[in-house]
């Protein structure tokens, strides 16, 4: 260890015999420690410390251990996660992100009228059955910007979005008719929200009945009923927006359509999709089932 430290700070202590007095250390000793050839052992670590820090800067701090070792295995890479943590903590680098969990709000009455057909339950087996939508606000030196979010919960992929400085019905309904347009879904699917103004307006309500979308809404106060939004909103604002001091809307705009159109739906690995991404786990689904690949 003291070697190490010599060799690393060498300029910085002179002469060199007095520095090897200092740390306790023999002159030839260190000679023979700077002389002596890299282990293939030490090589590898030096090799995989520099795949995950490349890993690491690409996806911008967003990757954890857990993504960096699927993303090293897609290179022929085969290491434990626990690996990368260390090589991580070697570094010194650590991933976006937070263990805070929700808390609910509001305890639910029994007998409270509500008309969630969900229940909390997300899985689906198949794209456009179970859409959820909801809105969340993007801070910038020029007041506050809103995003209107519709997610696939198939495949957790964002199939329309919007942005506005209002938080009007016109929010929400841009959204649907984005992701009506993209995905084209048979009629009789369910969209899932949490009841907020702008989804239970008159004009969104109008939108629903003329796509045939059956609408099912968390109890109030609940944010586990919405929670494939609330994780999505969760993701992009650690990964994106969080300490961000955006000059202006615009700005907001341009970086969060790349986030979504260039990165979170075509890029980022996710765990609850076996460390794929949405538009790569909606292909793998269509190859296997003989239909139509989404791009």
């Amino acid at each position: 260890m003291r070697f190490r430290f010599l060799k690393e700070h060498r300029d910085d202590f002179r002469p060199l015999e007095k520095a090897c007095k200092v740390l306790r250390i023999s002159k030839s000793g260190f000679y023979e420690y700077v002389g002596r050839r890299k282990s293939n052992q030490q090589i590898e670590r030096e090799v995989l410390e520099g795949f995950v820090s490349d890993i690491f800067e690409k996806h911008k701090a967003r990757y954890g251990s857990r993504r960096i070792k699927h993303e090293l295995a897609a290179q022929g890479i085969h290491v434990s996660d626990k690996r990368v943590r260390k090589v991580m903590h070697k570094l010194g680098v650590v991933a976006k992100g937070t263990t805070r969990r929700y808390r609910r709000q509001k305890r639910i009455e029994p007998g409270a009228a509500r008309t969630n057909l969900i229940e909390q339950v997300f899985n689906v087996n198949e794209r456009n059955k179970l859409w959820v939508g909801d809105i969340t606000y993007i801070t910038t030196q020029r007041g506050f910007l809103y995003l209107a979010a519709i997610i696939d919960a198939f495949s957790r992929k964002v199939v329309g979005w919007s942005m506005s400085v209002h938080m009007r019905e016109n929010l929400v309904i841009d959204a649907l008719e984005q992701a009506v347009g993209r995905e084209n879904p048979q009629p009789g699917f369910i969209f899932h929200d949490d009841q907020g103004t702008q989804y239970t307006s008159r004009a969104f309500q109008k939108a629903l009945a003329i796509h045939g979308i059956t609408q099912s809404v968390s109890r109030p106060g609940n944010p586990y009923d919405n929670a494939v939004a609330e994780s999505f909103f969760k993701t992009l604002k650690t990964e994106l927006t969080k300490g961000r001091n955006y000059t202006d809307h615009e700005e907001a705009r341009q970086e969060i359509f790349k986030y979504i159109e260039l990165y979170y739906n075509t890029k980022r690995l996710h765990s609850s999709l076996g460390y794929m991404s949405p538009c790569d786990y909606e292909c793998e689904s269509s190859q296997k089932n003989l239909t139509y690949c989404p791009v």
